[in-house]
């Protein structure tokens, strides 16, 4: 049983030797972090962290229909900061993806993302 690597035209493109994201046969999709680049510009957003943040899930979300996902499928959540103070922004956007039915979640600080990327999220989903 070999995962199958799923792609989306619509997020930008890798900038490693990664997939956007994997799916077992099993159906549990793991994908890669996504950061605030801007697929038409393959360039980070302007603006702080509410911007920064709506464009990741914007990413995510080409992802998980490629993946034939959609937020209701998530099941975990990996966010990664680097500053904890975005948290409250953050939140307040993150919050709006999913309809009351929140996956489980961990977020954490780190000393830095690519391109100088303020947020970095990561999901697992459960393809229906």
């Amino acid at each position: 049983m070999t995962p199958n690597s799923v792609t989306s035209e619509h997020a930008p493109a890798p900038v490693g030797p990664y997939s956007h994201a994997c799916a077992t046969p099993s159906g549990l999709v793991y994908l890669s972090g996504q950061t605030p680049i801007d697929p038409a510009t393959n360039e980070l957003v302007t603006g702080g962290i509410t911007e920064q943040t709506a464009r990741v899930f914007r990413n995510l979300e080409h992802v998980l229909e490629a993946a034939g996902c959609g937020f209701r499928d998530v099941v975990k959540v990996n966010v990664y900061l680097v500053d904890m103070n975005d948290f409250a922004e953050m939140n307040a956007v993150y919050a709006t993806y999913f309809d009351g039915r929140f996956p489980a979640r961990t977020t954490v600080a780190v000393a830095g993302l690519p391109l100088g990327a303020r947020v970095e999220i990561e999901m697992q989903a459960l393809q229906p």
